[in-house]
Formats: structure tokens, sequence, C-alpha cells
């Protein structure tokens, strides 16, 4: 307590420089988005006029869509938890794709709904959230409040 009176604005410098880097994070990874955007359509462009696959070609990750560790954890959690009605792992795979904007295609989709189910399976089984049945081909999900 002595040393929050002592030294106010020491924490409160050192809450504006995480501010201040947090927000430059944000921006960095959003033109990291979209300067992999154009490198994809420019790849697209030259495998029009050209067959040879390209060998100077940027490799974002080795897995594809790789998100960081506990990410899709927190996003699930996330949308859940604010959520009014039970959502579907496709409804929780579309506004991932959109947050990092992603390529919403069918592929994507797929890859994505493994790994939105087995967190979900996960969360399941460490009783956090339930299935809540509904009609249609997805079971909805919700936060066990």
């Amino acid at each position: 307590m002595k040393n929050e009176i002592e030294r106010p604005n020491t924490v409160l410098g050192l809450l504006d420089k995480r501010a201040q880097l947090s927000g430059k994070l944000k921006y960095l990874r959003a033109e990291e988005r979209k300067v992999i955007c154009d490198l994809d359509h420019i790849d697209a462009a030259i495998r029009l006029f050209n067959a040879k696959p390209n060998e100077n070609r940027i490799v974002r990750y080795p897995t594809k869509h790789r998100a960081k560790k506990g990410e899709v954890v927190r996003m699930v959690v996330r949308l859940l938890k604010n959520a009014t009605t039970p959502m579907t792992s496709l409804d929780l795979v579309l506004v991932q794709i959109e947050e990092r904007g992603l390529k919403a295609d069918d592929e994507t989709i797929v890859l994505m709904r493994k790994r939105i189910g087995a967190c979900l399976n996960k969360l399941k089984h460490d009783g956090v959230v339930r299935v809540v049945p509904q009609a249609g081909l997805y079971q909805g999900w919700e936060w066990v409040r």
C-alpha cells in the first residue's frame, strides 16, 4: 500500500505504456493480415499465368490457420458467456473466421469446426459448457451459469 502512494505515476505510466503497445500490436496484426491477403492474391495471379509453383512463396504458418495458444478457448468462452441463446459450433466458427480475417471457404470452415468441436468437448468435460438439444444438424452449446 505504501508503494502505491509513493509512486502513483509509475503504475499509471506502465498502464499507459501497456495500452500503447497493445494498440500497436492490434495495428500490426491487422497490417500483417492485409499483407498476407495481398500475397495470396499475387500468388493466385502468378498461378494463372505460370503453372509452375512459386519457390519464393512465403509460407504463413506450419499449420493452416494456426491460432495462438489459448486463443480458441478464450474466444469460445467469451462468446458463450455473452450469448443470450445457445450457439452452435458453426456459429462459433463463423465468428472466429470473421474476427481473424480468414477466408470463409469450405475447407477452412471444416478445419475450424474440428478445432472448435475439440475445444467445446474439453470445456464440456471440465463442466464449463453444456449441450442444448436443438432442431437441425447442429447441437447448441451454452455457458453453465
